[in-house]
């Protein structure tokens, strides 16, 4: 049996052990259990799919123009994602549990643990708009303070014209990303399971990921591909990789986590 450390989950009189030494062929076990409860999951799970695909076109819509803005936004999917895949664990619970999956119960699975849930989402979303933010200023900076066309940051990221724009641009936002990601791979899950608080979620987020860098490395990249997919496809893909994700993230935490009464 793997070692695990105990982490008291705030005051809902439960403690969260995470696991060490995760195998990578794990990640293909999610990946397939994602697919699986995505087919299960029927219309349920695709509403969440067609939600960030319209979302995402309605970003590209109006911000077409704000390459710098669109740019923060667009890759703020990353950022955010795990709170609105909330729906996603929810039928994955119950699906776990031998219940029928169903779309109006998991809109408003986050209720019972309403402030916990509600806090985090609020850290997502100061971390997407910090992240928005800095982007504009690092485009700002780096293009004599005249905001780029889509054609100019394409070409200086392609031809290395300049080689600190990208390296600097791509490092915070990648630093913002990796962050986002510790401290949230299964901490909505955990919350949503067990009513743990924000801060214990969060913290055993960031012990999994501590714990087991490699596997974890390797399923960020993961998210990264399937949403890739979605974004290359028009935001189209993401009818389908989204809710494989979100489903999929519902099985990481269910492998990595044992709770105890």
């Amino acid at each position: 049996m793997s070692r695990s450390r105990v982490i008291e989950a705030g005051n809902v009189g439960v403690q969260v052990r995470v696991k060490k030494n995760l195998h990578p062929a794990m990640v293909i076990d999610w990946l397939h259990a994602g697919v699986e409860d995505t087919h299960m999951g029927g219309w349920a799970s695709l509403f969440y799919g067609l939600a960030f695909t319209i979302t995402g076109i309605l970003i590209h819509a109006f911000f077409a123009e704000n390459y710098w803005l669109l740019a923060g936004l667009t890759t703020g999917f990353f950022l955010i994602g795990p709170f609105l895949a909330t729906g996603l664990y929810d039928i994955s619970r119950r699906i776990a549990l031998g219940q029928t999956p169903s779309l109006l119960p998991s809109l408003t699975a986050w209720r019972p643990n309403l402030v916990n849930i509600a806090l985090f989402a609020f850290i997502l979303l100061a971390a997407l708009v910090a992240w928005t933010q800095l982007s504009f200023i690092i485009f700002a900076y780096y293009f004599n303070h005249q905001l780029p066309t889509f054609i100019d940051i394409v070409f200086n990221v392609l031809s290395f014209k300049q080689p600190i724009f990208t390296l600097v641009y791509f490092s915070v936002g990648g630093l913002f990303a990796a962050l986002t990601f510790a401290i949230s791979v299964i901490a909505i899950p955990l919350m949503l399971d067990s009513n743990t608080s924000a801060g214990a979620a969060a913290w055993a987020s960031f012990r999994v990921c501590l714990r087991n860098p490699g596997v974890m490395s390797l399923w960020a990249l993961c998210i990264v591909v399937l949403i890739g997919v979605g974004f290359a496809t028009s935001f189209l893909g993401l009818i389908v990789t989204m809710p494989v994700a979100g489903h999929a993230s519902w099985h990481v935490y269910r492998d990595v986590i044992e709770i105890q009464p």
